[in-house]
């Protein structure tokens, strides 16, 4: 597929790290962020497409994952991640899918630019629940996240991935990946959730 095919994805987001709340590479009230507080990031991404199309695919009601870690010394933090791809996808719409969130669409979903290594692209089942406080993601059996409580902050959170013209709710979370070369699991750290657009 050529680049900058025409796109658009909307929904809900979520996901957890291993950094603690709030994560230090987010923006509060606009203050630009920094470095992870342990030297690497292990995270676990989730996105729920509430209305979407690739050209004329319909992308609408499909859930995506990403899994990964990168490692603040090496120049760049180059990320090594997973996708992960609903099963409920067509064969279209996974390669679709598989190409935005790549990067190779094109477009301004820009936190791509930060993957280096593609361990997989797999169809699996999805479980995603995006309701405020009660944010989960189930990946199969391979990983998991989920809310422990909502962490309170007066002022504005943003992030990167789903954009700093998103921001969020912070809050504290469990997360857990056991896929081949990525293994963590992790209690009492740190997520987020809020919206999400992507678009060419």
């Amino acid at each position: 597929m050529a680049k900058n095919i025409g796109y658009h994805i909307e929904g809900s987001y979520y996901e957890a790290c291993n950094c603690n709340a709030i994560c230090p590479c987010r923006r509060q009230n606009g203050k630009p962020g920094g470095l992870s507080d342990y030297g690497n990031c292990d995270f676990l991404l989730s996105w729920n497409i509430k209305s979407g199309h690739f050209e004329k695919l319909d992308l609408s009601g499909l859930t995506v994952c990403m899994a990964g870690t990168y490692s603040d010394d090496e120049d760049g933090s180059p990320w090594t991640v997973f996708i992960y791809i609903s099963d409920a996808a067509s064969e279209p719409q996974f390669n679709a899918l598989s190409e935005i969130f790549q990067g190779k669409a094109g477009g301004d979903i820009l936190f791509t630019g930060n993957i280096s290594t593609v361990l997989g692209i797999r169809s699996t089942p999805i479980r995603l629940v995006h309701t405020p406080g009660q944010e989960t993601i189930q990946v199969g059996a391979t990983a998991s996240a989920k809310v422990a409580k909502v962490y309170e902050f007066d002022g504005t959170v943003s992030c990167g991935i789903p954009g700093h013209d998103h921001p969020g709710q912070e809050n504290v979370s469990s997360l857990r990946v056991d896929d081949g070369a990525l293994n963590f699991d992790y209690e009492e750290r740190c997520g987020f959730s809020t919206e999400f657009a992507y678009g060419s």
